[in-house]
């Protein structure tokens, strides 16, 4: 996004309180009755494979807690509940008969929506299975922060119609956040390269790092020996942090995962993702509940201690989810089965793609028992 305009004319306020409004007020975008699935797709409706994943991954937690009486699978930002939906239809009769759905969402219940399934506004405390934020923290509304001719890094203000201008100086935690997670600064030798995996300041102690597939657009544009350069542009994802630390101390035991757009310390991109969506195509973002306004997540900032951080491609992966195309003899002696399996492959291959779907990242964090996805790390002895 280009430099904003400098000026003082009508009301004005941050991104963060008008991003709030805009998506979550009375007449905010989420609250439309077409509902997400109306203006963007996501996995959960590029394929019923991502929610049979999701389901055997609910499935490995229940092993690791030793299959409880109820087992609880809770879908933050659920939309209009269709990853909850597909999550218990996919679970085996034994564990569909303990599994209990809650679907966290802001906007009313729909109609028709499975009674096992709690509608609920925050998520339930004390929870004991799987709690899943798909496309959840990306919507978490944040402030954006711009460096000025001086070299400060300033609030960006906005308009209802999405005129930008910039506010006072980023101060406090905000500043401190920006200074660890996402400094307005550079080298004098032009852009960073892509980094072989995430670098920069380390993550929380214990938190590891996928070597694969995690890996966004170097730094650009920065001002000389390493100063600031006039708009270069950053989210403060502080909220996001604590909005993730709250969802994971809601549960009790199991796993917390974060699914979403990501990016990673020493592959900030230069003018931040700040972008809007309307009926399947990006636009400006414009705090009017027009549109919804989204950008990607700093996930090595929200990982708490003990977490894994990987892409989606290594996920699904592990999950069972393959793009590999079925064998053509199948095509010879079960032609249905064969146009079964290609159809199958293809939905796979779009959730596991490189420069798709397959680079999103997923923010695993266990409470109170081991990593269950296989190439988890176990609890040393």
């Amino acid at each position: 996004m280009s430099a904003v305009r400098r000026e003082s004319a009508g009301a004005v306020r941050g991104w963060r309180p008008a991003t709030e409004e805009a998506l979550y007020g009375p007449s905010g975008f989420y609250r439309r009755p077409e509902g997400p699935a109306g203006h963007f797709r996501t996995s959960v409706h590029a394929s019923p494979q991502f929610a049979g994943a999701v389901a055997r991954l609910l499935c490995l937690v229940d092993e690791a807690l030793a299959h409880p009486a109820e087992l609880a699978f809770v879908d933050m930002g659920a939309g209009r509940g269709e990853l909850v939906t597909g999550v218990l239809k996919a679970l085996p009769p034994e564990v569909a008969s303990r599994a209990r759905g809650y679907a966290v969402e802001r906007a009313a219940r729909p109609a028709g929506l499975d009674h096992r399934i709690e509608w609920l506004p925050e998520p339930p405390p004390g929870a004991t299975g799987l709690l899943f934020a798909n496309e959840w923290l990306d919507n978490v509304p944040l402030d954006v922060a711009e460096v000025d001719a001086e070299g400060a890094a300033r609030l960006v203000l906005v308009r209802e119609d999405g005129t930008e201008s910039l506010g006072e100086p980023v101060a406090g935690a905000e500043a401190e956040w920006l200074e660890k997670w996402w400094p307005l600064t550079g080298t004098p030798d032009g852009p960073l390269p892509p980094p072989e995996a995430p670098d920069g300041p380390p993550p929380p102690e214990g938190v590891r790092l996928s070597a694969a597939g995690l890996q966004g657009p170097a730094q650009g544009p920065h001002g000389p020996h390493g100063q600031p350069a006039e708009g270069l542009r950053a989210e403060i994802g502080l909220p996001r942090d604590a909005a993730w630390a709250a969802a994971v101390a809601s549960l009790g035991r199991g796993l917390a995962v974060a699914v979403d757009y990501a990016h990673f310390a020493g592959a900030r991109p230069p003018f931040g993702t700040l972008t809007g969506f309307r009926e399947g195509r990006e636009t400006a973002p414009v705090p009017d509940g027009s549109c919804d306004i989204t950008a990607h997540v700093a996930l090595d900032a929200c990982a708490l201690p003990g977490a894994r951080l990987l892409s989606q491609r290594e996920a699904l992966g592990a999950l069972g989810v393959s793009g590999e195309r079925p064998s053509l003899a199948l095509a010879s002696t079960d032609p249905t089965a064969y146009v079964r399996a290609l159809a199958g492959a293809g939905e796979a291959a779009e959730l596991t793609a490189r420069g798709g779907l397959g680079d999103f990242g997923w923010l695993l964090q266990p409470v109170g028992i081991p990593d269950p996805l296989p190439g988890g790390e176990q609890p040393s002895t």
